[in-house]
């Protein structure tokens, strides 16, 4: 009904700019897919406390980055609602192609995973098999997102954010009284000891989980749409305070599940959540059961929502019938669906994602700061992939077999192999990228000055950019039915 309401109405993001106060901002940026059952009790099992609570740190503070930015991309880029549409105005058409290119497809893992996830939930918990449960949640999420918009996702978001509460007291409470932890299995688990992983995860995490919230839409449109920066401030920081403290509870299932014995050391670890759950009333697995399909469904209409803004906005420029677009999302989620039924690790996909944002979003940034003013399009481009390469380079010298070094862009090891390739991976990929970046800056700036000569011209590839007034900008928008598109793009070469 709430999606048949809002179906008449505007469906641009525009018309939910500035709309969102610090309640919703909370709730909306606190939103957590059932994947956090999964991937945070796994890495308990592999990392200990340490990883527990390095992965809850680095999950939680990197939010404080949209209170931070969005207000300085909000100045610079007035009509903007993602982040791409700054990087048109910033960069030109060619990158913001190519950062929505990346968007969509971080948003297509992070689909994925949460498909993926949910099915693997109804298996362990039930023995049933998941792919009625994917199916159902695919067809009634995208019924009501086409009919209700981004306005219902936000709805949603709300409900998710109680169930979020429910589940945790309930769980919390259950296991302190059904659980008794073995003291001799604590002793042995050396779970509370530090690690080689858990120090290389202080470095991974923060740079993963930092540059990839960059790539996610359904972030940035909450944060343009709060109605002041006070309260996206006030409201992302709690948020993050509640994330942090809901990631470490849920991490911790992973510890208990070791020290009750409900899970084995050389097991599984991303089913430790539910192995412990195993030892718990049928009537609490019924709970967790239901209240993890609505986090899942409300999780995946965000996912949805955003895919349908992104390539709306960054793709087709508003000017493509927004039923053509949810119609195309349609048609993605078969190829979603079929992957995550196959997908072997949740953290794995977001692992993979991570390593394309953090070889992408350092060199982008750098446009941010007026100091860097010279840095164009090109640069962006040439960083991003030169960033790649790099982790393909260096997995090439590190492991001495080129499919080996292929093998670690999709980081097919984990994080958990003993040696330094995932930690070598994710510093190849942001040092990699700003050195291809400078790189492709002085064949840029070498090309532009041997141009001039030959035309006789001064060269001016170094000049400070004149920047066109607010009202100057507002001239040149123009509006269509759906949105209003700003025709002011960067340069790209």
């Amino acid at each position: 009904m709430l999606a048949w309401e809002t179906c008449c109405r505007s469906d641009s993001p525009l018309t939910l700019m500035k709309c969102l106060h610090v309640l919703t901002v909370v709730v909306d940026f606190s939103a957590m897919g059932s994947g956090i059952l999964f991937s945070y009790p796994q890495l308990a099992t592999l990392a200990g406390l340490q990883g527990v609570i390095v992965y809850a740190i680095a999950s939680a503070c990197p939010l404080l980055i949209f209170a931070a930015l969005a207000p300085i991309i909000r100045r610079k880029c007035p009509e903007g609602f993602v982040l791409t549409e700054w990087t048109r105005q910033r960069y030109g058409v060619a990158t913001a192609l190519y950062l929505g290119a990346l968007t969509l497809l971080t948003l297509f893992l992070y689909m994925v995973a949460e498909l993926s996830a949910i099915g693997q939930v109804v298996e362990a918990l039930t023995g049933l098999d998941g792919l009625p449960i994917v199916i159902v949640e695919c067809v009634v999420t995208t019924v009501y997102t086409s009919l209700g918009g981004f306005k219902i996702s936000f709805i949603t978001d709300n409900i998710q954010g109680a169930m979020i509460c429910c589940l945790i007291i309930i769980a919390t409470i259950t296991i302190g009284v059904k659980t008794e932890i073995k003291p001799e299995l604590v002793a042995d688990s050396g779970l509370l000891s530090s690690s080689l992983v858990g120090w290389q995860l202080i470095y991974i995490l923060p740079v993963a989980i930092l540059t990839n919230d960059f790539f996610l839409a359904n972030y940035w449109l909450r944060a343009f749409a709060s109605k002041t920066d006070k309260d996206l401030c006030i409201g992302v920081s709690v948020a993050m305070i509640v994330i942090l403290i809901v990631l470490t509870l849920v991490g911790c299932t992973g510890l208990i599940a070791v020290w009750t014995g409900a899970f084995e050391p050389d097991g599984d670890g991303s089913v430790a959540f539910f192995l412990l759950l195993e030892q718990l009333p049928n009537w609490v697995v019924g709970i967790v059961i239901v209240m993890s399909v609505c986090l899942s469904t409300a999780a995946f209409d965000s996912l949805q929502s955003a895919m349908v803004s992104s390539a709306s906005n960054d793709i087709f420029r508003n000017r493509l019938n927004i039923w053509w677009i949810r119609g195309a999302v349609v048609l993605v989620i078969f190829p979603v669906v079929v992957l995550a039924l196959k997908a072997p690790s949740i953290l794995q996909i977001y692992l993979i994602s991570d390593l394309l944002s953090a070889a992408t979003i350092p060199v982008l940034m750098l446009g941010l700061s007026d100091r860097f003013y010279w840095w164009r399009g090109f640069e962006v481009l040439v960083g991003g992939l030169g960033g790649i390469l790099t982790v393909f380079i260096f997995g090439t010298i590190y492991y001495g077999d080129a499919q080996l070094g292929g093998e670690l862009i999709l980081l097919e090891q984990g994080l958990y192999t003993g040696d330094w390739g995932a930690f070598g991976a994710f510093i190849a990929a942001p040092v990699g990228g700003l050195l291809w970046g400078f790189g492709a800056l002085a064949l840029r700036l070498t090309i532009q000055f041997i141009q001039s000569k030959m035309r006789g011209a001064r060269f001016d590839a170094l000049d400070y950019p004149i920047t066109p007034q607010l009202e100057d900008i507002d001239g040149l928008a123009e509006t269509s039915d759906d949105a209003n598109t700003t025709k002011v793009t960067g340069k790209f070469f």
